[in-house]
């Protein structure tokens, strides 16, 4: 088996001065774009959608370099090497959801020997300054950006993403999410002045003056715990983050998405090698199969801050073991949509639809139960019952997913054998009435890809069993119906629904006024984001980077905002330092 790795540290203090000085110049303007995008909440981004538009041979180069890597060892020139993950699954090696095993083997590392590392690494990086460390980030997101096709093929073959989805979330989206939280990062480390004179007139006439200072500190080692579906979207922040505030991170990555992590650190460790700083502040952390590493590190006297995005189980044992650290999580989400009347029936149904197909349910911010009042619906076709709304659903959906290749470019495909086992229980009737049943897709590409359309489970909110199920996270294409007994009930549960079990996203087709104002009162209170009547080509799993605000922190789905001040500020300390002037 080969070997793929990067070189260490390379140039000289004047060398490294001289590049971060270019790299401040060259990225100062996006930094500072960014930056006022935060303030106006409009709509920008540097890293363009289009995946053509990153050049002709983009697309066929990151093939290429994804089979380069199979049957390699992937070094990053970490210390403390003790052996490899993989590169069988049996080995903790990853598989593609879309079937073959990816072949990639991982070093495995002694933690206390990177963690020595890390510190040692900490007070170079620490005193380089805001300026300094903004550009190094900037610049890592840009040779990112640059490889975005390789990224959302690593997303591909770990998490089962779409194509779109993939060069998408898995890349430019996740780049976005991470460039919004160093401009955040620069915006609040520059709130205080490093140094001024403090003046006070006293009773004598004279000025009393101080010399104040305030010198910014880090928290210390930030461990980032990856997820299997959105590594980079959702690790991207709080990466970002803690390295533009001047701490070093160690990731650890999902056994079964360790790629894009790995992909990452490999070129922070080239950014910052090339500046003239230790590679060892960021380090990848892969584990063994059962070691359970992220329990072993969360409570580590070195880690100051962690970083988690996945199950509420695991992040209520992070909030309450983890105490040496600020701790940030995003969790389970039950996300709920209000169906109570439209001026635009089909259009409603198609946006529902594809919603609803998008990656097959697997997004946090997925619209799980579908409250409607088991009166029926108002609509520009007249009045629809309960059951017609169901029904259509059923059509809109077939229409949707009829041919394959169109299905699989929506659907993509599960990521693990958990969501199948959750879309056969739903198929089986054990939740309830099946009114859309899920359906194999066999993919024109890779056959062995596990494929499903969208179930539908009938509920009716007034039977306590159908309650504990619709309260419960169900990940991937399971969604419900549930028959509420008016518009007033389903604002009710959705809102409870939020601030009992969690949620990340709200939705509600309405034309009626005193429906809307009592949708927003309860969504503001549960602290859920809400949004009304979409149609078209956007959907209510999309958040906006710059624009919208993931997460409240104001219920159980997470106590973390990409990107709010709160994100960044709880990374690193000010400390002031006064001394008497004497006044001539």
């Amino acid at each position: 088996m080969g070997t793929c790795g990067i070189p260490g540290p390379v140039g000289d203090g004047q060398r490294s001065a001289a590049l971060l000085r270019e790299w401040a110049h060259r990225h100062g303007p996006t930094l500072d774009r960014a930056r006022e995008t935060l303030r106006t909440r409009a709509h920008w981004s540097p890293y363009p959608e289009d995946a053509d538009g990153y050049g002709p041979g983009a697309a066929a180069a990151a093939k290429t370099a994804l089979a380069a890597l199979r049957g390699q060892v992937f070094h990053l020139g970490q210390p403390g090497q003790d052996g490899l993950i993989g590169p069988a699954p049996a080995e903790g090696g990853e598989r593609s959801p879309y079937g073959p095993d990816l072949e990639i083997a991982y070093p495995h590392h002694d933690p206390d020997a990177v963690l020595g590392a890390m510190r040692r690494a900490m007070p170079r990086w620490r005193e380089a300054g805001v300026t300094a460390r903004a550009a190094v980030c900037v610049e890592i997101l840009a040779r990112i950006n640059a490889a975005s096709h390789e990224f959302a093929l690593a997303a591909e073959h770990t998490s089962g993403h779409n194509p779109v989805m993939a060069f998408h979330a898995g890349a430019v989206h996740a780049q976005d999410r991470g460039l919004e939280a160093v401009a955040q990062a620069v915006e609040e480390q520059t709130r205080l002045p490093s140094s001024f004179v403090w003046r006070k007139p006293m009773p004598d006439g004279e000025d009393f003056a101080l010399e104040k200072t305030f010198t910014l500190r880090p928290r210390g080692v930030s461990f980032l715990i990856g997820n299997s579906v959105f590594p980079t979207w959702n690790g991207y922040p709080g990466l970002f983050a803690s390295l533009a505030t001047g701490n070093p991170v160690l990731i650890k990555p999902h056994p079964r998405a360790v790629l894009p992590l790995a992909l990452t650190v490999r070129t922070v460790r080239q950014v910052l090698s090339e500046a003239g700083f230790d590679p060892d502040l960021v380090c990848l952390a892969v584990e063994r199969p059962g070691e359970e590493l992220a329990r072993r590190l969360a409570v580590h006297s070195d880690v100051r801050i962690v970083d988690y995005s996945g199950t509420t189980g695991f992040g209520d044992w992070l909030r309450r073991n983890a105490t040496q650290a600020r701790v940030f999580t995003s969790t389970s989400a039950v996300n709920s949509l209000l169906i109570e009347s439209t001026d635009d029936y089909r259009g409603m149904l198609a946006n529902l639809a594809f919603g609803l197909a998008l990656y097959s349910g697997q997004l946090c911010t997925s619209p799980q139960n579908l409250l409607i009042p088991r009166d029926g619906v108002a609509t520009d076709e007249g009045h629809k019952s309960f059951g017609r709304v169901v029904a259509d659903l059923d059509d809109t959906l077939g229409t949707l997913l009829a041919d394959p290749a169109d299905a699989v470019s929506v659907l993509g495909a599960l990521l693990s054998p958990e969501v199948l086992a959750r879309v056969d229980k739903a198929a089986s009737g054990a939740l309830g009435t099946v009114a859309v049943a899920p359906r194999p897709v066999v993919h024109p590409d890779h056959p062995d890809a596990v494929v499903r359309t969208p179930a539908v489970v009938v509920l009716d909110a007034a039977r306590p069993g159908d309650l504990a199920t619709l309260s419960t996270e169900w990940l991937g294409p399971v969604y419900f119906a549930v028959a509420v007994d008016s518009a007033a009930a389903g604002t009710e549960l959705l809102a409870r629904t939020a601030r009992e079990h969690g949620s990340l996203s709200a939705g509600a087709w309405t034309v009626s006024p005193e429906a809307q104002a009592a949708l927003e009162e309860a969504c503001s209170e549960a602290g859920v984001m809400l949004s009304f009547n979409l149609m078209g080509h956007w959907y209510i799993t999309q958040s906006a980077v710059y624009s919208d605000l993931h997460g409240t922190g104001m219920n159980p789905a997470a106590d973390a905002v990409y990107c709010d001040s709160a994100f960044v500020t709880g990374r690193f300390h000010a400390v002031g330092v006064r001394r008497h002037r004497a006044m001539s």
